[in-house]
């Protein structure tokens, strides 16, 4: 009997048989190459177990994508959404167009930190490399909470089982951060997606930015431009 595990290194090496770009590994490679990043160590589980194992399933398929479309220019052309991980999707080809003045999120509004915490329906975490954020915000119905910091750091926390922010970029692609981080090194176009009909509003050009899920919940660090500064902020949430 096969795992599910089994069924998707034979899904990846049948697919990596019709990709034809010089220089990337074969398809047997490439399988064990996902395989290892699915058994990676990781904490001990908490609810929901399955959704967060489909979660490292759907960041090793990425990479593996991002690994074969970045190979060669034909595929760097060939390819602009990429990834679609916890709610955000982040697009490479064209950097779009950011409003000329920021946009705020629907029903956005200035809570105290408590106010949130019990608003929210997750566990609202503030990181500790960073002290108690300046301002605090709800929106989206009190969905998503949003912590502010001096120089144009914020950090944004939600659900995110499905798009709702979308990223758009032009190369350098993003850079994978252990097994569930992406690292964004540059500026980009900050959209939302409505959750009612889809439709795309952007918001802003935003800053260098790390995005990273744990189990249910997505999170973007924005405004940090170290790449390592904002592991360990993002390693420091309590």
């Amino acid at each position: 009997m096969t795992s599910p595990d089994d069924d998707l290194e034979a899904e990846l090496m049948a697919l990596a048989d019709f990709v034809d770009l010089p220089g990337v590994p074969p398809p047997a490679e490439v399988a064990a190459a996902v395989r290892a990043r699915i058994e990676e160590p990781e904490p001990a589980p908490s609810p929901p177990v399955r959704r967060r194992r489909r979660w490292r399933l759907v960041a090793a398929v990425a990479i593996v994508v991002v690994a074969l479309t970045a190979a060669t220019p034909q595929g760097r052309a060939a390819v602009v959404h990429i990834l679609r991980l916890a709610g955000i999707e982040v697009r490479v080809g064209e950097a779009g167009t950011p409003p000329a003045t920021a946009v705020p999120l629907p029903g956005e509004r200035e809570v105290s930190l408590a106010e949130a915490r019990r608003l929210a329906g997750f566990p609202v975490k503030v990181p500790a490399e960073l002290g108690e954020p300046e301002r605090v915000t709800v929106s989206d119905g009190d969905r998503i909470v949003s912590l502010f910091w001096a120089d144009g750091v914020r950090l944004d926390q939600f659900e995110g089982l499905t798009p709702y922010f979308v990223k758009q970029l032009s190369e350098p692609w993003p850079e994978s951060v252990g097994a569930n981080g992406w690292w964004i090194a540059k500026e980009h176009t900050l959209s939302r997606l409505s959750r009612e009909d889809g439709s795309e509003l952007p918001l802003r050009l935003a800053g260098p930015t790390l995005i990273w899920f744990d189990g249910d919940l997505a999170h973007r660090l924005e405004g940090v431009t170290a790449k390592q500064r904002a592991v360990e902020i993002a390693s420091s949430l309590r």
